[in-house]
């Protein structure tokens, strides 16, 4: 499809996320995890058989030099993921509910490019809106609690987020 923002299909977009992520790990904002989807089922049912929430335990946040490129070497394909801080609040505007406010110590450090370098809705979203020049973005409560997220890219992008209406 033509059009000013064009392309509009994600799958021709994939050097803007790309470009994105990239941006976000040089910057400290993001990181490279190589943990199997078998350590993570694992983690997740350890989790839940001792009633925890379930999350990523960020163990590739923090990963030295060395073992990034041990695990590099290994041949694991990684997925991004955001690095979320892990103290203080992230508050956003809402048009509908008003000042919205979450504390950051709940939200993970959720996957931004999965292992095949296709992004998540997380990041599509956000690089698209902005690409876009999406100025206002109305959607279901549902995805209230993703707005801390999305607000916290925005921020680490250096991008100025849209005005958010959850119904």
């Amino acid at each position: 499809a033509d059009g000013p923002f064009a392309p509009y299909v994600q799958s021709q977009r994939r050097q803007l996320y790309q470009d994105a992520a990239d941006r976000l790990i040089e910057s400290d904002d993001a990181y490279r995890c190589y943990c199997s989807s078998e350590r993570l089922d694992a983690l997740r049912e350890a989790q839940t058989k001792r009633k925890a929430p379930t999350g990523y335990d960020r163990k590739c946040r923090n990963l030295s030099s060395e073992e990034r490129a041990e695990a590099e070497a290994s041949g694991t394909a990684p997925v991004v993921r955001f690095k979320t801080p892990l103290t203080g609040k992230t508050t956003f505007e809402d048009a509908i509910r008003g000042s919205v406010t979450w504390e950051n110590r709940l939200i993970d450090d959720f996957v931004l490019l999965k292992s095949d370098e296709f992004p998540t809705y997380h990041l599509a979203n956000i690089v698209d809106d902005h690409e876009m020049r999406i100025s206002h973005v109305f959607r279901a409560d549902e995805w209230l609690a993703s707005t801390p997220r999305h607000v916290l890219l925005y921020t680490a992008l250096g991008w100025d987020p849209p005005i958010f209406a959850h119904m």
